[in-house]
């Protein structure tokens, strides 16, 4: 069924056969269906348009017959799916549409203390290196497009975390998938709202928001941290190496790649539009070793962002 998919893109938009083995090939749910998927719905998109502008034109002209007409549909069903495999932008946003909705990680494209329970240290992690529509809310966060806005209900100090990172998060969301509030709430519960973020011995800031470790394949900047680690349920003192970045808009883009790029985290980002589904995912890909930390995570993101 996926050589049907890949085969799809050089047959005509309306080929009824070719779009039944995609809609067998879509339902493997596959990476390559779905772009296959999204490449097609751009095409009947672009035939519409066609269709509509031919619609428009005057066609009773001494050289318009019905042969004519029928050769100026195929040639404008041909040209539909020529534009299309160039992209026009829709098939892109389809995809990652597409991918959160049957559960697979999105498929490259063509082209943030309210709460009465304590909250982790930085860099809570079992391994090292480990790290639409949107659910009903009350504070009007928007999804991709747009900034996440603050509630004056809300918190000063929680408003201020909206406004200062609230770009970061939506650029880092328009690339995983994950709702802008999602990752918000996971990076005031690892470094407090901003109040306990991980220092270097010469006090500059690391700018990590999600206490993501330095790993051997880590390259970058580096900056030592005593965290709390978990085992076997038992809270652990000890010093870990974290990495360091120039600004928090690159600790966001690293943690977009981490979410992306690592097959830990397609669980994650295929329940991404659930707050359970997303924190518990994340615990059981052993993001964090803290056994509450689902718990904490779901707290925030639905009591005191909304």
């Amino acid at each position: 069924m996926i050589g049907a998919a890949n085969n799809f893109s050089d047959r005509l938009a309306i080929d009824s056969k070719g779009v039944e083995n995609l809609r067998q090939a879509a339902r493997q749910n596959a990476p390559e269906a779905l772009k296959a998927t999204a490449r097609q719905f751009e095409a009947l998109f672009m035939n519409m348009v066609m269709k509509s502008m031919r619609a428009a034109t005057p066609q009773d002209g001494v050289f318009d017959n019905e042969q004519s007409r029928m050769f100026t549909s195929m040639l404008d069903q041909q040209l539909s799916q020529s534009m299309a495999s160039r992209g026009i932008g829709l098939a892109d946003v389809l995809i990652r549409q597409l991918a959160n909705t049957v559960g697979q990680p999105a498929v490259a494209g063509d082209d943030g203390e309210a709460l009465p329970v304590p909250l982790p240290e930085p860099g809570r992690r079992g391994v090292s290196g480990g790290p639409g529509a949107l659910p009903p809310r009350s504070n009007p966060m928007p999804a991709w497009g747009a900034a996440p806005v603050a509630n004056p209900s809300q918190p000063a100090h929680v408003q201020a975390f909206i406004n200062k990172l609230g770009s970061e998060a939506e650029a880092a969301s328009r690339s995983t998938g994950i709702p802008a509030k999602f990752m918000l709430g996971q990076a005031a519960l690892e470094s407090g709202w901003g109040k306990r973020q991980i220092i270097g011995a010469d006090g500059s800031p690391s700018h990590n928001l999600f206490g993501i470790k330095a790993g051997p394949g880590w390259k970058g900047k580096v900056v030592e941290a005593t965290t709390t680690e978990y085992v076997d349920g038992v809270p652990r003192r000890k010093v870990e190496k974290f990495r360091a970045y120039d600004s928090y808009a690159d600790s966001f883009r690293d943690y977009a790649r981490l979410m992306r790029d690592n097959p830990r985290y397609e669980n994650v980002l295929a329940n991404a539009r659930d707050v359970k589904g997303f924190a518990q995912g994340l615990q059981r890909a052993g993001y964090a070793t803290d056994p509450q930390y689902a718990a904490k995570l779901t707290r925030i993101i639905t009591h005191t962002l909304g």
